[in-house]
């Protein structure tokens, strides 16, 4: 008899911190440093309005002239970022992160961020999934 495939709940990381729109890049990349993280939820008013990568920032910054403390985050985020329920089976978050080449999805619950799940997240997933299940 096979188990159950897990929730993207079991591996997600927990409230994850979070940037205004209206905040600078330097301000996204001091907290992506300070909290070695690649990606960041950038909210408006408490709403999800975007996600916010390493990436994002790096790509800013290969621009003449580009100073991230006068850049804002909605200048660079990436709006109408994917969303998935904390119910979400797991293989098909990572079928469609690995098909889509995306780094990460925001979960939420009755609408609400309550995570992220990270290409990071998804191979500590497999660790601990060969580690457990294939022993």
């Amino acid at each position: 008899m096979s188990k159950a495939i897990p929730t993207i709940q079991k591996f997600m990381s927990t409230a994850p911190h979070t940037i205004g729109a209206d905040q600078t890049l330097a301000q996204a990349q001091k907290m992506m440093k300070e909290y070695s993280i690649r990606h960041l939820p950038v909210l408006e008013s408490g709403v999800v309005v975007g996600i916010i990568s390493e990436h994002d920032i790096n790509f800013m910054l290969s621009f003449k002239g580009v100073d991230l403390k006068n850049e804002k985050v909605n200048q660079a985020m990436t709006t109408e970022p994917i969303m998935v329920e904390i119910e979400a089976p797991l293989d098909e978050i990572c079928r469609e992160m690995a098909e889509r080449k995306m780094g990460s999805v925001l979960v939420q619950d009755n609408h609400k961020l309550v995570g992220i799940f990270t290409w990071v997240d998804a191979l500590k997933s497999m660790d601990e999934l060969l580690k457990t299940r294939l022993k």
